[in-house]
């Protein structure tokens, strides 16, 4: 896709179409992290992750199998 570049104060600028940020999930306001690689000007799009998110599945019953305590010695749980 071809986009023309146009001067932005001392900078310049390039439009993502509308068509192409949504493919990547691009939004006003969002991050992104820009690289030069040889000839290419690489633009990443940086995700936010919500904690709601990132906690799918955690249910205590996961974590008691992601964590080995060894065996109870009596008096892990307050009564």
């Amino acid at each position: 896709m071809k986009v023309q570049v146009a001067r932005w104060g001392n900078s310049l600028g390039v439009r993502v179409p509308k068509d192409l940020a949504r493919r990547v999930g691009l939004k006003d306001g969002a991050s992104v992290e820009m690289t030069a690689e040889e000839d290419r000007i690489v633009i990443a799009v940086k995700r936010e992750h919500r904690l709601t998110e990132l906690l799918r599945g955690m249910t205590p019953e996961a974590m008691a199998q992601a964590f080995d305590w060894g065996e109870d010695a009596g008096r892990e749980w307050p009564s």
